[in-house]
């Protein structure tokens, strides 16, 4: 009877159905149900007229017995995941020449279900799903925020952060927010010692913030509890970070191989823009992008990394201004505020060729790295005397 009432139901229905208990997951997966699913999605529907050489696509009640539990219900998943990833990705392959980042960032990230989940787990093994709380859609980025009442900060090893998307990807669907969802790992990080290991970069009368590789950002309770982590992402293949890897592994991208002057070789790399977004809680502190930038061969090109000059700091014609009063907003359910943040962050999204070194910009010489990981990297401000601009923002360089 139970069987004849789960014949009635969709796909996603009975996934759910799975997860109520192990009698109802065995019910769920029968094969005979799923067969029937399958073929309506995957097999040619059969016109009025056949022919004789057509195949018959039918199987007997015989060979659907003979397969292990739950076959049809896996080959279908393994297929719709595929194609829904697939269409996900196709909508990715328009480029807005201004940035270089694909045009239709914000519709994939609406359309597809997708958010972010950390997971923060205890020396003992056990873990804390924390989903996100808030979100940003930025031109160049997206920013998440999670804050909670109660955090176990003394006993943390880690936080892993997690894209998540519904099982059943496509732009037509309605996505269940208790139905199934499957995980991409996209960074993990070592909280053990936090306060000592990683980097104070700034702090107000109720937080100090804390830095991490990859854009995390962890604002503590004045030494004690955490108040919120931030995230700020990049466009560049964020999309695919989020929804191709899995549970356990990160998406690796096909490394990118840089190309040299087509004409002349030994006339360096040439035809890259770079574009600058800084930006706050909606505020546009600057927003601009280089364009017609070259390196030549010779010292500018060593070890894989290219030099690019991008504002000179004996130009002042070149120098830009900052719009308002720059700093990092914060809040959680009772408080907000602004750190005004004593070292700059900058992440720099490399689609193109080749690594990127150390700028020379504006009134501030890049030249200390702080670490490097997949395409982005981190880097230290040190400023000249008289400079006050303390920001955070990101950089994006292309080639056209």
């Amino acid at each position: 009877m139970i069987l004849k009432i789960l014949s009635y139901l969709d796909a996603e229905s009975l996934l759910c159905t799975g997860c109520v208990n192990k009698r109802f997951y065995d019910l769920s997966s029968d094969n005979t149900i799923w067969f029937k699913i399958y073929s309506k999605s995957f097999f040619p529907k059969r016109k009025k007229w056949r022919t004789v050489q057509e195949p018959d696509n039918s199987i007997s009640l015989l060979e659907l017995q003979d397969r292990e539990a739950g076959y049809w219900k896996k080959e279908y998943l393994v297929k719709k995941i595929a194609a829904g990833k697939n269409e996900i990705i196709q909508l990715l392959k328009p480029i807005n020449t201004y940035t270089g980042l694909p045009v239709k960032t914000k519709e994939v990230i609406k359309i597809s279900g997708l958010r972010w989940i950390i997971v923060l787990r205890e020396r003992n093994g056990k873990e804390h799903v924390m989903d996100q709380a808030g979100i940003s859609l930025n031109e160049t980025s997206v920013t998440i925020f999670w804050y909670g009442i109660s955090w176990p900060l003394d006993n943390l090893s880690s936080l892993q952060l997690f894209g998540v998307t519904p099982v059943l990807l496509g732009k037509s669907k309605i996505h269940l927010r208790n139905g199934p969802w499957r995980r991409s790992l996209i960074s993990e990080y070592n909280l053990a010692n936090m306060t000592e290991n990683a980097k104070m970069i700034g702090c107000d009368a109720l937080v100090e913030l804390y830095r991490f590789d990859q854009g995390l950002l962890v604002g503590l309770w004045k030494r004690s509890d955490i108040a919120f982590i931030m995230a700020s992402l990049h466009y560049h293949q964020l999309i695919e970070r989020s929804i191709l890897g899995s549970a356990t592994m990160s998406y690796v991208a096909t490394p990118a191989k840089a190309i040299l002057d087509d004409i002349d070789p030994e006339y360096g790399m040439h035809g890259y823009q770079l574009h600058i977004d800084m930006h706050s809680k909606g505020n546009t502190y600057m927003c601009s992008t280089f364009r017609s930038l070259f390196c030549k061969k010779g010292n500018y090109i060593r070890n894989g990394y290219l030099k690019l000059t991008v504002i000179s700091y004996k130009n002042n014609a070149q120098h830009l201004p900052l719009v308002g009063n720059v700093g990092l907003s914060w809040m959680v359910e009772a408080f907000e505020s602004t750190v005004k943040v004593n070292s700059n962050l900058l992440v720099i999204g490399a689609n193109a060729h080749c690594p990127v070194p150390p700028y020379e910009a504006g009134e501030e010489r890049w030249n200390q790295w702080l670490g490097k990981k997949k395409d982005h990297l981190l880097l230290k401000k040190e400023a000249r005397e008289g400079f006050e601009g303390n920001y955070v923002f990101m950089m994006y360089l292309s080639h056209l």
